[in-house]
């Protein structure tokens, strides 16, 4: 039986994205691949970080125009990397019949990557977009601290490509490809 899908979309607000790494093109595959979901009568959720610099109503909280939700999609607020920890989220999706979760957004070593593994955790399949996630800019002053933010997006594409775990589907797509199952 195919997995319920739903669409997550985390902290992609302007804080965030104003430090990102390749940013113009994540939030474009992000676009791309919200507006499918939608026409597939896909949920999209929305989960916005909480916390200094990005306090609910500053512009650095507001989800970027390309992203913001539409009338009646779930938003999710957070203030620790984690999505599920402390939130509605796992209801939220239990409500909505979902199954798998299409993981996107910022930062892939932190927000991201923790809620792709707490799905997983949680009973969730999980697609992890390779195009759909990316992280903070590398500056020249942190290149002897940070792996270089290609190379950090492209390693977790390829632990999320290798990972096992027991009794869940983990699939690894380009935007464009990922299939997408309405509940």
């Amino acid at each position: 039986m195919p997995s319920a899908t739903a669409l997550l979309v985390i902290d992609m607000q302007h804080a965030t994205v104003a430090m990102a790494h390749r940013a113009a093109e994540t939030v474009a595959a992000i676009a791309g691949l919200s507006e499918r979901a939608r026409a597939a009568g896909v949920p999209v959720v929305t989960v916005r970080q909480r916390g200094e610099g990005m306090e609910p109503g500053t512009d650095g909280w507001r989800v970027v125009p390309e992203l913001t939700p539409r009338e009646g999609e779930p938003v999710v607020d957070k203030t620790t990397p984690d999505s599920f920890l402390g939130t509605d989220l796992d209801a939220v999706l239990k409500a909505l019949g979902v199954t798998e979760v299409i993981v996107t957004g910022f930062a892939t070593e932190v927000c991201v990557d923790t809620t792709a593994r707490q799905a997983l955790s949680r009973g969730y399949d999980l697609v992890f977009v390779a195009d759909g996630h990316t992280t903070s800019h590398r500056a020249a002053a942190d290149a002897g601290h940070l792996v270089p933010a290609d190379a950090s997006i492209a390693q977790y594409n390829t632990i999320y490509r290798t990972i096992g775990w027991p009794g869940r589907s983990i699939r690894v797509r380009a935007a464009a490809d990922v299939e997408l199952m309405p509940a």
